[in-house]
């Protein structure tokens, strides 16, 4: 083949793989569909039913009904039309339901049928079809944006492939978290593909390293959300973003699968949809089983915690839900990463102790508390991703003293479920370690494939979301039933409560009327 032949062959296979490119007026288009606002600012309005109440037009744009694809979605008993390019201008035009026909539409047809509501046919369209306020040049470049809707996929979708993306340190301290998550991932994304793929896709998996502060960790992310990048994510692990990840995935309008929260920190997106409960609500469930099960809360009560931001932030948070809770003398204490906790007076008299620590210094902190005698042996609490995996070698003074808080508990493993986390590990080489995030990638995969599975063979970012709002009581033999909602973000709401018998050394899940479930520990 000449030079110049293979370059042009090259340029079209990476304009396929990319997408198509939008002029200005199409992309001015494409937000006034998806989003109803103009690209000049000005204002666009639609009148809608039978009163012709005017609203804005970001309320109901063209994309909340007919979809990202223009290929229309049932919406309470309407089913909109499909409004690609294609079908709207078809020679021989179109037979409707109810007998209704019209001819081909044609710019000038189009406009009328957006602004009157009125088709090529001189027919009146539904009531439940806005008829939209906008000036001339919106009008042209909506219609701009419709002739290459059909063309115009979510980035990371492609013929063959569907291209998911996660961010996962490769070095430093939580190297060994990321890598554990990844090979979850990995393993889990092969079976689907094994198994013929999601709708003729293979999922491929696209995975940046963040970087070691908030800086970096943003521009890993604008890779994985910018115009070549992927399809949805899911997984990432990037507490430097902490407070931030949800407005960035709203500005991009990328979904997120995965539960962020597990170590710390704020999520409150539309965007993100979380399988486990995370570390605030484990502790707000701790809070609420010392108060009701062991009338802890008017006893002096602190909540340790490693002095840097985020723990000191998480930290003010639980002292705020504990008052809520009617919690009367509730302190913090810091302490420095590079100092141990052994010796620490602050503790002595405390009757409970929270901990927001590191896992490595958890056992360090219960063996100085023994140091100071059994009588002045607190309670102590602690959520899933604060405790180290050799829990059980505290000391017997602190059996049944000691309060966790876990997504799951091995009674929730069925046979199903653990043959096929089993099945990861065996061809990944993992073991046991990080359960609960092994657990929730694990469950992420599965309800992300759920999500896709349902919106069809021409998937969109938007319906995705939608997908996933939809799922209710999910199985994943590994958790309790998970499921989503418009209004709710997190799988399940509820964590498991056990305490640790260090002398027999397995958890003991604690009922809510003080009855004792004897529980294996998860390897």
């Amino acid at each position: 083949m000449k030079p110049l032949a293979l370059f042009c062959l090259l340029c079209c296979l990476t304009g396929i793989a990319q997408g198509i490119e939008l002029t200005p007026a199409e992309t001015a288009g494409k937000r006034l569909y998806r989003e109803g606002l103009s690209a000049s600012g000005a204002d666009v309005s639609a009148r809608i039913g039978v009163s012709g109440a005017i609203v804005p037009a970001a309320t109901v744009p063209c994309a909340g009904c007919h979809g990202a694809d223009g290929r229309g979605r049932p919406e309470g008993g309407v089913r909109p039309p499909d409004i690609t390019w294609r079908r709207l201008s078809t020679p021989y035009g179109q037979q409707l339901s109810r007998g209704r026909n019209h001819p081909p539409y044609s710019d000038s047809a189009l406009s009328h049928a957006v602004i009157e509501g009125i088709d090529p046919g001189g027919n009146r369209l539904d009531s439940a079809m806005p008829r939209f306020v906008m000036s001339a040049q919106d009008q042209l470049n909506l219609l701009a944006y419709l002739k290459r809707l059909e063309d115009d996929r979510d980035p990371g979708v492609h013929a063959s492939t569907l291209r998911l993306g996660t961010l996962l340190p490769t070095q430093g301290p939580m190297a060994a978290l990321g890598d554990t998550l990844a090979a979850i991932l990995k393993g889990s994304l092969a079976r689907i593909n094994e198994d013929g793929g999601i709708h003729g896709r293979q999922l491929e998996l696209q995975i940046l390293d963040p970087g070691p502060d908030a800086q970096s960790a943003k521009a890993a992310l604008q890779v994985l959300t910018g115009e070549q990048g992927v399809f949805a994510l899911v997984s990432p692990l990037v507490p430097a973003l902490d407070g931030q990840l949800g407005e960035l995935l709203e500005q991009a309008q990328v979904p997120l699968v995965g539960s962020v929260s597990l170590l710390g920190g704020d999520t409150d997106s539309p965007m993100m949809f979380e399988p486990l409960p995370g570390t605030a609500e484990q502790l707000r469930t701790l809070g609420r089983y010392a108060a009701n099960s062991l009338n802890l809360s008017g006893q002096r009560t602190l909540i340790v915690y490693q002095d840097n931001p985020l723990d000191r932030h998480q930290a003010d948070t639980l002292k705020q839900d504990l008052n809520a809770q009617g919690w009367r003398d509730v302190s913090l204490l810091g302490y420095p990463a590079d100092r141990p906790l052994a010796g620490n007076t602050a503790m002595i008299g405390a009757k409970a102790l929270f901990f927001l620590g590191r896992p490595t210094d958890f056992g360090a902190m219960v063996r100085a508390l023994q140091l100071q005698g059994a009588a002045y042996a607190p309670y102590v609490f602690a959520a899933s991703a604060h405790v180290p995996a050799d829990v059980w070698s505290i000391p017997g003074t602190f059996s049944r003293r000691v309060f966790l808080a876990y997504p799951f508990t091995p009674d929730d493993w069925t046979p199903q479920g653990r043959s096929a986390l089993a099945r990861i590990r065996e061809r990944t080489g993992l073991k046991g370690q990080y359960p609960v995030l092994q657990v929730d990638a694990y469950c992420s995969v599965l309800l992300l494939a759920q999500g896709l599975r349902q919106i069809g063979r021409n998937p969109a970012r938007g319906p995705l979301i939608q997908a996933l709002e939809g799922l209710h009581d999910v199985q994943t033999g590994l958790t309790p039933m998970l499921g989503f909602g418009p209004g709710r973000r997190v799988g399940m709401t509820d964590a498991q409560v056990v305490t640790v018998d260090a002398q027999r050394q397995r958890f003991e899940r604690v009922g809510t009327d003080n009855e004792v479930n004897r529980v294996s520990a998860a390897n």
